[in-house]
């Protein structure tokens, strides 16, 4: 049983205490709940502390929250997928923490945790089990970071060669009637020296790993290892302790050095090979300038970043780097922002565009007002999202994660069935060296590396493209994808309509009806607004501003001017009126026919409402449109377009594309329940999507995609977020998750296949304890290999048509 303190957000009155505590009533785990609308928090004695998910969970549910903290961590010592579990173990044990995902190919942890908890009792709780760690946020610089890796490499490269140095006689002396040089066998004092060299420095990591293995009562690789190569070892030194003098001892120095020495050598091609892993973060990170030019009334001055604020402007000239995100005040240029967006043209940025830190300036000298610096900057939260999705952990590794928790103890029992049954058959001896062998052979290296290397490559190309993907689920599910759903105005079209035509309705006049529909638009952002503002702008019209201006969601605006009311909207907002619109729908469907978006306008005219406008809206097509649902359809996939527009303007724009299915009339909020009904048929749904109105479908689909062209809400809500906007990225964001998700299921094959071929071979003794070793050290090195292949992967994008 635990008892803590957390802290909840959202209480205001003493009805809110009654509604948390049923709350917290409904969790079985908890015991007992105090609730305190004072200090807004709560103290509850739960069973154990891995409930507290779901007590948050239930407070959510509720209407509550519990305000939580998400840091990463970069831990050592881990050494395969039971390190990991019990690395996990150790931080879910510490009172406050909620979730932890530990990545065994990037060493990190990402751990959430309730507000207020101190963290320095994670990093206690990890020391105490063995697997020291620092906060990555709180550390030093990502350049001395590296430096500390680099020295790493450099340490495993050094106890490698000279554990190759020392084995390479014992080696030698497993072959000597074959060379037929006898002589070249060590005396059986120097086997030892050198072995015992190999066996308890170079391998102290191991030993070091199996003890605190054991301190927490389960097992790992180094157990196994350790196991192994000091049962081989203590063997021979008991052969040479009571051999009789002048006869030469049965000695295994070279079993367990030579074991040693090739997991040592699988150990640094592996860091060498994780290290390629992770460069799409180094590459980020590299461009972050240390330096700014601030601008001032005294002249120009180079200053560190950390000491530029929002609202200074800052001078960047041709060959820099843009260090800060900005509007341009005066200037223009080409900017390259390859590594942002993916697009390998540079684009041309004029006073007003926005620029973005780490963007290269070309061939202008640019004068930017900062809005965003340091963490804050478009930069840094695609290196937090991309660290994010490394960290992360897809849910097939959660299934790795069980299997390996009851697999080294599993192999230990093998072992010595192995040992105690073939003691009886072909002697002690030979029995323990078939013994050792499985325990080598069965090392779960390459079962832990398995998946976090292909999401960490996956993730990290994808990045480079312009893909950015949220974490692991969102890469896993992807794959999986059979149906997609567009949003249409700034999805599938450039969201910049223009008025193709304004019809009088009614005998109204022409002019006056201008007016009316530009008074209800003077202040709306919507793009058919700005569409109505620009036609009446060369039309020469003026308008009033309204009163009583109303917004109703998905179907139109309504307000007053000059004391009458006004309408403007779509159909359905014109039939919640009252209005009878079938005068008028010969000349509907005549613009319907044309793809054209209609708007109706209608007027309070002697306390009767009236039709007096038809509107008509036409959106050019985005670039790639036709290309993408055509890249779509060859994969299987099937495309719907789920629009506002009337069902022949949605049909109009599906027939250009050769889009599927057309749900039109749709109302923000019924977006999400297609979504919702489709997944219920059992299909896997990606919505696409770029305003705040999808939000709510982007959190529903199976996978959710924004265009980073579109609002923050979206790609908040989304699990891929497409950096240039290009509908060509959607595709492409399906095929890179695929060629991930193939990656992963070839790592599991293949790491299960060295295990579980591996372990028979070896105890009836078809493997030696050496080529268990090399297998072992192969089994891992070929799996983090295998995924870099992904680095290879680009996305095909095809050229366009004229749309």
């Amino acid at each position: 049983m635990s008892t803590l303190t957390i802290p909840i957000s959202g209480m205001n009155c003493g009805s809110c205490v009654g509604r948390v505590e049923k709350a917290l009533q409904q969790v079985n785990a908890v015991l007992n709940a105090e609730v305190n609308l004072a200090s807004e928090s709560a103290r509850i004695e739960l069973t154990d502390d891995q409930h507290l998910p779901e007590v948050c969970a239930a407070l959510q549910q509720a209407g509550y929250g519990v305000p939580l903290e998400t840091r990463q961590l970069s831990l050592s010592n881990l050494s395969c997928a039971g390190c990991v579990r019990r690395s996990e173990t150790a931080l879910l044990g510490v009172p406050g923490v909620v979730t932890v995902e530990v990545n065994l190919a990037s060493e990190q942890a990402r751990v959430s945790y309730v507000a207020g908890t101190d963290p320095d009792n994670l990093l206690a709780a990890l020391r105490k089990a063995g697997y020291p760690g620092e906060w990555l946020d709180s550390q030093q610089p990502q350049a001395t970071r590296e430096d500390e890796q680099q020295k790493n490499l450099h340490r495993e490269r050094r106890h490698l060669f000279w554990a190759a140095i020392l084995s390479t006689p014992l080696a030698l002396a497993m072959f000597p009637d074959m060379l037929g040089r006898p002589e070249w066998m060590p005396p059986a004092i120097l086997q030892l020296l050198l072995a015992s060299v190999v066996q308890f420095y170079f391998g102290a990591r191991f030993y070091r790993g199996a003890w605190h293995a054991l301190r927490n009562r389960s097992g790992n690789m180094d157990l196994l290892v350790a196991m192994g190569t000091s049962a081989g070892w203590s063997l021979s030194t008991w052969n040479f302790l009571t051999t009789p003098g002048g006869q030469m001892p049965v000695l295994f120095y070279e079993a367990s050095a030579v074991i040693i020495t090739f997991i040592l050598l699988g150990k640094y091609l592996e860091s060498r090979a994780k290290g390629q892993t992770l460069e799409a973060i180094r590459a980020l990170t590299a461009l972050r300038p240390d330096q700014a030019r601030r601008r001032t009334a005294a002249g120009d001055e180079m200053l560190p970043l950390a000491q530029i604020q929002p609202g200074d402007h800052i001078v960047v000239r041709p060959g820099e780097r843009i260090p800060v995100d900005g509007d341009v005040i005066e200037g223009g240029s080409h900017v390259d922002e390859s590594m942002l967006t993916g697009e390998s043209l540079p684009v041309s940025r004029q006073t007003g565009d926005v620029v973005n830190a780490g963007s290269m300036n070309q061939d202008g000298v640019l004068l930017i007002n900062t809005t965003g610096v340091g963490q804050d900057t478009l930069l840094a939260r695609i290196v937090r999202l991309v660290e994010s999705a490394q960290a992360s952990k897809a849910p097939i590794q959660r299934l790795v994660d069980r299997v390996s928790a009851v697999f080294v103890p599993v192999v230990v029992v093998i072992a010595l069935l192995t040992w105690g049954i073939g003691s009886v058959l072909i002697g002690p001896q030979t029995a323990l060296l078939h013994a050792i062998a499985v325990l080598v052979i069965a090392c779960p290296c390459a079962l832990g590396l398995a998946t976090p290397t292909a999401i960490m490559v996956g993730t990290g190309v994808a990045a480079r493209n312009g893909i950015l993907i949220r974490d692991a689920e969102a890469l896993e599910q992807a794959h999986r994808v059979d149906t997609v759903i567009f949003d249409k105005t700034g999805t599938l079209t450039e969201g910049k309509p223009a008025v193709q035509a304004f019809i009088a309705l009614n005998e109204a006049a022409s002019g006056q009806a201008l007016q009316q529909a530009l008074a209800l638009q003077q202040d709306a952002e919507h793009p058919l607004a700005e569409a109505l503002r620009q036609y009446a702008e060369q039309q020469g019209a003026s308008a009033g501003r309204v009163s009583d201006f109303t917004v109703h969601a998905g179907r139109g605006t309504s307000g007053a001017l000059d004391g009458q009311r006004l309408w403007l909207g779509n159909a359905r907002l014109m039939q919640e009126q009252g209005l009878d619109l079938a005068p008028w729908q010969d000349t509907a469907r005549g613009q319907e026919a044309k793809g054209h978006t209609l708007s109706w306008l209608a007027s309070e005219r002697d306390g009767q409402a009236e039709v007096v406008a038809l509107i008509a809206y036409a959106d050019t097509l985005k670039t790639g449109a036709r290309e993408t649902v055509a890249q779509l359809r060859a994969s299987g996939i099937e495309s719907w377009l789920v629009s506002g527009d009337s069902q022949a303007a949605a049909q109009a724009i599906a027939a250009q594309l050769g889009i599927d299915q057309v749900r039109a009339h749709v109302l923000p909020e019924d977006k999400a329940r297609i979504v919702n009904e489709l997944r219920e048929q059992g299909r896997h749904v990606a919505m696409i999507g770029d305003g705040i109105n999808d939000a709510p479908a982007l959190a529903a689909a199976d996978v959710g995609m924004a265009m980073a062209t579109g609002t923050d809400v979206a790609m908040h809500s989304a699990g891929i977020t497409l950096m240039r906007g290009e509908l060509q990225l959607i595709p492409a964001a399906l095929q890179v998750s695929r060629r991930t998700w193939a990656k992963i299921r070839q790592n599991l094959f293949w790491a299960f296949v060295y295990n579980s071929l591996g372990i028979p071979l070896a105890a009836i003794g078809l493997l030696t304890p050496m080529m268990a070793g090399a297998m072992m050290a192969a089994s891992s090195v070929s799996v983090v290999t295998n995924a870099l292949l992904l680095k290879r992967w680009q996305p095909e994008i095809k050229p366009h048509e004229h749309q």
